[in-house]
Order: structure tokens, then sequence, then C-alpha cells
């Protein structure tokens, strides 16, 4: 079995996220997919195995546990599977959502869209902002007045804390011990930070100390998530916009959002890959 290794969310063909792909001809245990995850290291590797149907059976997991969807992984995966099966729809079976994954080839590049799981979002409890804003060494005056924090879901629960300035997205960090203790006991897979740097576009940095690494580079899940959120408050109801991230890490990542007005609406999410070697 051979591991692709793909750079999903490229911009311009640098950066992006990467991630393991495997197509295998039928399903393999559990134990199989945490160890090869964890010998390929990534945030998160995926697998998928052809269904009867013409549909593919999707797991993805981390360098040390299963998560229930990873958008930048998605990306990759489009792509092994436009180069291989060809350009297309795909029907993606996850553990918990039906989804899709679209790839074509432009200026031989592969680009793919995922259509995510249904949305949600709430408002984040005051006492679980203020424990995050600990963690990260953040002050709630430096939190965006007009876009508040929630916790948000697209396939994956996520935290959003808005910032009101790119300085303060550039500070982010935190002990990764107890980040990880953090988002287990709140059941957070990511905290993802936004700086609004225009009415459709944004900077976001996303901590990811379940999946063992401080921060994610390029995350589909946690864009889909914010894109119901901003739905959801009526900030942004229909149409694209675009998210970088990763520009601290020297990753530079770009994720395209295409959103409509129905609450709770899957989105897509869009963007490059490119061949790890």
């Amino acid at each position: 079995m051979q591991v692709k290794r793909i750079s999903a969310f490229t911009n311009n063909g640098l950066g992006g996220n990467p991630a393991g792909v495997l197509l295998t001809q039928g399903p393999i245990s559990v134990e199989q997919m945490q160890a090869i995850a964890a010998e390929v290291g990534y945030s998160e590797t995926v697998f998928a195995s052809p269904n009867p149907d013409g549909s593919w059976r999707v797991r993805y997991f981390a360098p040390e546990t299963e998560v229930p969807f990873c958008g930048h992984a998605t990306i990759a995966l489009g792509a092994v599977l436009g180069d291989t099966q060809g350009p297309g729809r795909y029907a993606l079976s996850l553990s918990k959502a039906e989804i899709e994954v679209s790839a074509e080839q432009i200026d031989g590049t592969w680009v793919s869209t995922l259509l995510s799981p249904p949305t949600r979002s709430s408002p984040a409890d005051p006492d679980l902002v203020d424990e995050a804003l600990s963690l990260f060494g953040y002050t709630v005056d430096e939190l965006d007045p007009l876009l508040p924090p929630r916790r948000a879901n697209a396939g994956t629960e996520h935290l959003v804390l808005p910032l009101n300035t790119r300085d303060a997205l550039k500070r982010m960090d935190y002990d990764l011990e107890e980040g990880r203790r953090f988002m287990e006991k709140h059941r957070i897979g990511t905290v993802a930070f936004i700086f609004r740097e225009e009415e459709r576009r944004f900077q976001a940095r996303n901590a990811f100390a379940t999946g063992g690494v401080l921060e994610d580079p390029a995350t589909g899940a946690a864009a889909a998530a914010f894109a119901g959120m901003l739905r959801d408050l009526q900030i942004l109801s229909d149409g694209t916009f675009v998210i970088h991230q990763g520009e601290d890490m020297r990753q530079p990542s770009r994720i395209e959002v295409t959103l409509t007005e129905t609450p709770g609406a899957p989105v897509s999410v869009r963007g490059r890959s490119s061949v790890i070697v």
C-alpha cells in the first residue's frame, strides 16, 4: 500500500497543508490506519476504499486519533481520485455524514471542491471563552466586537475566536499539552482564530492540539464551519469568500468558500493541490 503525500490548499504552488492519502481495494483495520497515520506524521491521513455503488468509504486519522472529518485531507483525496480515476464528482461516505468531492485539472494543477456536511453554530459560553483567552494569552479587548465567539460545526466542532487586529493574530501561541487538555475537555477539534481583513477576505490560524500538532496551516473543516457561522449571524449570507491561513507559519494557504442563503446547508470549499516529492 502506497501513501500519496499531497499538499492541499496551496497558494500559487506554494505552502498548503500536507495530507497522506491511501486508496485501498477494501477496508483495513482501525489499528492499521492508526499506525499508518502515525508513521506518515501529518496532521491527517485519509483512507478511502470503493463501495459497490460507486461511492467511496472514507475515514480520517491524525497521528494519535481518528477524526470525523478533515477538509484539507478531502481536498487532497479529490486530487488523488482525479489523478487515478479521472476528473469528476465523487460521493464520499464518512462515519457520520455523506459528502462529495469533485476534481478538475486547471493549467496542470488539480483543483478540488468539497461539499461539506451540514453546518451549525451557537454562542460560545463566556466561561469557555475566558478559559480559551487565558490559554492563548489574549484579553477580551482583543476580540472583534462585530464577530462574537461561537462554537461552529461542519462535521467537526470548532471554537471560533475572531480577533480585532492582524498583530493579535500573529501572536497566537500556547502550550501544546494544556491545549490538548482544553480541547478534549470541551470536545473541540480546533480553536480557530480569525481576522477580517476585508468584507470577503479573512486571515486565520487554527490550533489543533487534539491532533498532536500545534497549528494547522490550512483547515477546510474549520473554514466550512466558519462559513456556517457567518451565515447564522447574517454577516455573509451567500457568495464566495477567501481565507488565507498558514502565512505566519511560512506555509501560505488559500481556501475558497462558497455558501448559499439556506440556514444549515452544506457549503463548498475549494482548493488547489500539489504532490509532495
